[in-house]
């Protein structure tokens, strides 16, 4: 038996999720969230990349009140309980935004977009959000 194979059978996938989009505005971001749990529930092998805006999904002290929507970005944390604990961050991304790894609520790998496109090519689906 091959090591990608489940106990019942069936072959693990490799599914990575590109975050793209800004966390509110649009149900991207809650969407792709979702998605992702539904993955990690059935034992696939899920990859997380945050790029462009997707990055502000991630990122510490998220007021939503202004806008009058829920702040889902604590989920994120609960990611490592459904063994989803590979999460990426274009370095480019977070640098034309300012930003910095510890600007950000979650571990993650930051990579260049070179070594995403590389991570994306080893994927058996990929998804954009």
């Amino acid at each position: 038996m091959s090591e990608e194979m489940m106990e019942g059978g069936g072959t693990i996938k490799k599914f990575c999720y590109i975050n793209r989009k800004a966390p509110y505005g649009t149900v991207y971001a809650l969407e792709s969230l979702e998605v992702v749990l539904i993955g990690a529930a059935f034992e696939q092998d899920v990859s997380l990349v945050f790029v462009d805006d997707g990055v502000f999904q991630i990122t510490k002290g998220q007021d939503t009140a202004g806008i009058e929507q829920k702040n889902f970005s604590p989920t994120y944390r609960a990611l490592e309980m459904y063994d989803v604990e590979k999460l990426y961050v274009e370095r480019e991304a977070l640098e034309a935004r300012g930003l910095s790894e510890e600007d950000l609520i979650v571990d993650v790998q930051v990579m260049s977009a070179a070594e995403i496109r590389d991570l994306l090519e080893e994927q058996d689906v990929v998804l954009s959000f």
